[in-house]
């Protein structure tokens, strides 16, 4: 029997002083995101005939989109065999050992439940129609969540290779034991369930209005109306987006190997991604970096001209086609402000961050913020204001990326990218700048 794939980060990448010719391996292959794509699309094509209630729907196409990521995963990848799962199925850890650890890991899972329903429960913002049916299902599902969860800890725990992780730690802290607790890995545990109890909460947050959209969209406009159609496609494609965002914060599971290696220890990447999010988000409507007032988008400024409109629309499509694309590659492994392995495929064979570049490009071209609306002092006020949204972007790519050059794969990635990434490589036909050689693990 052949041994099984392992991912990225698993290897190690060549010297440093050696060019890099060949692409290192990404953590996951086209065929996780392709057959959760092909899932969401069959299940909203069933859907269209069957009169469901929209949590009903919304929750189908999460299973639609997580089953088969992780059929394939498990079945063609068999990413459960990965060294980097940290589990060995061969040498089941002694019973009464595994109770033992099972015990502390359930303790500090508990409380870090508890501590994320306080917060749903303490934070007004919560309190808001959109998050109704993710508290509903939460609600509803909370036991049989918890019969999965402690099964899940005492399996995972059975055959840990160090058993001892970061939940270990924090349930040896929650039981009064501080002397065992490794506080760097408790602060790594606490870093991880916060990113995900905040972003699981917003991806789900708006699932259901274009559930709602896509599965009651009138069929017979398509293609007959350039405005009707561009809203179609907008829809289906953000619903791609956070379909699949929202199962990766849900997956952070070892035998899937989609568990967080690590959080961004760097205090300016999370300021710069919460800023971009509510209630915390700067650039919302009415936002101090709001770069829309005074404007009219796109649509507005091309009435009366349908072959515009019609060019304009597939761009736009193009564009935010790239941003869903960004997201399927990740499969089940979605996440902002984390690390849960190196992904150097689809969009990110040709782009470092092609979800970030299509975002900015999109805004651009939306709200066309340099065509002044009588009033060219706001047409430049508000391309300022996107230039700073921009900039934001970007601090958020350079956290990210200090943070992944502690992985030595992802250095290996940046010198593959430094030669051939489509925007490095114009760079150099446009200022004629030469490669540039990548940071070292651990350098800023």
């Amino acid at each position: 029997m052949r041994p099984p794939p392992q991912p990225a980060d698993a290897e190690l990448p060549r010297g440093s002083g050696e060019s890099i010719v060949s692409r290192p391996p990404s953590v996951i292959s086209h065929g996780v995101g392709l057959s959760g794509l092909l899932g969401l699309g069959l299940a909203l094509l069933w859907l269209r005939s069957v009169d469901l209630s929209l949590m009903t729907q919304w929750l189908l196409c999460l299973a639609a989109v997580a089953v088969p990521m992780a059929a394939y995963s498990l079945l063609v990848d068999r990413v459960h065999r990965r060294q980097s799962t940290g589990l060995d199925w061969t040498a089941p850890r002694p019973l009464a050992e595994t109770l033992a650890t099972t015990r502390v890991k359930l303790a500090g899972l508990t409380v870090t439940w508890a501590g994320i329903a306080l917060v749903y429960f303490a934070v007004t913002y919560y309190e808001r129609d959109e998050f109704n049916d993710y508290f509903a299902i939460l609600t509803a599902i909370w036991l049989p969540l918890a019969l999965a969860a402690a099964i899940y800890v005492f399996q995972v725990d059975r055959h840990a290779r160090d058993p001892r992780d970061e939940l270990w730690h924090f349930g040896r802290l929650i039981l009064g034991d501080w002397a065992k607790a490794d506080k760097a890995k408790v602060r790594h545990h606490l870093q991880s369930w916060a990113i995900k109890g905040f972003f699981l909460a917003f991806t789900a947050s708006l699932m259901p209005s274009h559930v709602q959209a896509v599965v009651a969209y009138d069929v017979s406009q398509l293609l007959q109306n350039p405005i009707v159609t561009v809203v179609f496609v907008f829809n289906l494609l953000f619903l791609i987006d956070v379909t699949f965002g929202t199962v990766g914060y849900a997956a952070t599971l070892r035998p899937l190997d989609t568990h967080i290696r690590s959080a961004n220890p760097l205090l300016l990447g999370w300021v710069a991604a919460l800023i971009c999010y509510p209630p915390f988000i700067l650039m919302g409507y009415g936002g101090p970096l709001d770069y829309r007032q005074g404007t009219q988008d796109w649509a507005a400024w091309m009435q009366g001209s349908e072959l515009a409109l019609w060019l304009w629309s597939g761009l736009l499509s193009a564009v935010l086609a790239l941003y869903a694309w960004a997201t399927v590659i990740f499969g089940l492994r979605f996440s902002n402000l984390t690390h849960r392995g190196i992904i150097t495929n689809g969009p990110y064979r040709f782009f470092r961050h092609p979800a970030y570049l299509a975002k900015n490009l999109f805004w651009w071209l939306v709200f066309l913020p340099f065509l002044p609306l009588g009033d060219t002092a706001q047409a430049v006020q508000n391309c300022l204001l996107l230039l700073s949204v921009n900039l934001i972007y970007w601090l958020r790519a350079h956290t990210e990326e200090r943070h992944l050059r502690e992985d030595p794969v992802y250095c290996a990635y940046l010198a593959w990218m430094a030669e051939h990434g489509l925007l490095e490589r114009l760079g150099r036909r446009l200022f004629g700048a030469r490669p540039r050689t990548p940071m070292s693990p651990g350098t800023s």
